[in-house]
């Protein structure tokens, strides 16, 4: 089984995490800027999935519209080296995927997994340098795209 890559897309930064589907754990992770990212997805032969901008009727500004043109741009830099086609997920089947309410929050997402992954772990499973825990360097959006890297692991990739 391939690798899962994982992107919660931005304006001008992203955060990814490669996890190993068979266990979930988290291989790499960081939040880097856009062009750095194009280049590392354009080197990724494993699964991409890339969480989807949504509409919910409010109005957007420029950020979002941003947002959407590098989503295209890592869509096509995968396919032009792979051939395959990203995973595009909106972010509501992850909340209801981890949390079973389409209401939660980033801090409920992050609690779930949390519990799954860390139960009972102190510093939410983060550890120290010297000894690093499940989820050690995790910060902000690194979390969404682990929540969408263990949703796509869960629905989309194991039996």
């Amino acid at each position: 089984m391939t690798n899962i890559l994982a992107i919660d897309p931005g304006n001008t930064h992203s955060a990814y995490v490669i996890i190993d589907p068979a266990t979930r754990r988290p291989v790499e992770h960081d939040k880097v800027h856009n062009d750095e990212l194009l280049e590392r997805i354009s080197d990724f032969y494993g699964h991409v999935c890339i969480e989807m901008v949504a509409s919910y009727g409010m109005p957007v500004g420029a950020e979002v519209f941003d947002t959407c043109v590098w989503i295209g741009r890592f869509i096509e830099a995968h396919a032009q080296i792979t051939g395959a086609t990203p995973t595009l997920v909106k972010r509501h089947p992850v909340k209801l995927h981890h949390c079973g309410s389409a209401r939660a929050k980033d801090s409920n997402i992050v609690q779930a997994l949390v519990d799954r992954f860390a139960l009972g772990q102190p510093n939410r499973g983060k550890g120290t340098n010297a000894a690093p825990g499940w989820f050690h360097g995790f910060a902000a959006d690194i979390w969404q795209a682990y929540a969408l890297a263990v949703y796509v692991a869960d629905v989309e990739v194991s039996p």
